[in-house]
């Protein structure tokens, strides 16, 4: 339950060496210490976590769902970025 005093925390686990961390959830506490606190106990309880970051909801930058076409379509007219545009030699065998 949210405080007066308290800010909302976006969660992010990393469960092994090598992986990314993945957003788990939110949560509302005073300061960075008792965000991850409260991370680690509602997030890891069985052990899953490797590393835990927290981030304050207000520091991350999305964007808009209604400006999709804006920021996804252009890389639809570079259909050099598609691994279809290339022809893999057959000396290549399976990639």
């Amino acid at each position: 339950m949210a405080t007066p005093n308290s800010r909302l925390w976006e969660v992010f686990i990393r469960s092994r060496n090598g992986l990314a961390h993945k957003h788990v959830g939110s949560l509302h506490a005073a300061d960075a210490t008792l965000a991850l606190q409260a991370a680690r106990d509602l997030y890891t309880r069985r052990g899953e976590g490797l590393s835990v970051w927290v981030v304050p909801s207000e520091a991350i930058t999305a964007s808009d769902p209604a400006d999709k076409a804006m920021m996804f379509e252009p890389a639809e007219t570079k259909v050099y970025r598609h691994p279809t545009f290339y022809e893999v030699p057959d000396e290549v065998g399976h990639m």
